[in-house]
């Protein structure tokens, strides 16, 4: 729970506790909220960029990316290609 907190500072209590439903975890709100305050997280502040720009620079060290390009082989022929990479080390 915590983690997600401080991995996703523009979360409030109620976007976590959401989260941990998805996940499996069923747990009250209010626990959520207490046990985050307990830890010295504050509610999310207002006005913070939740844009899929902003979600895909905080996470980028952790999902891949693929590529798919052609190679010419012979003369008038190409064959499909892909090429993995993580988005941190993207060019």
């Amino acid at each position: 729970m915590r983690r997600l907190a401080k991995e996703n500072p523009a979360w409030g209590y109620r976007r976590v506790h959401g989260e941990l439903g998805r996940l499996g975890h069923h747990i009250s709100e209010a626990t959520v909220r207490r046990i985050l305050r307990a830890g010295g997280f504050r509610p999310a502040p207002r006005g913070l960029d939740t844009s899929w720009r902003s979600f895909l620079r905080t996470q980028a060290e952790g999902l891949p990316a693929c590529d798919f390009f052609t190679v010419d082989t012979l003369p008038q022929a190409a064959d499909p290609a892909t090429r993995a990479v993580r988005h941190h080390e993207r060019p």
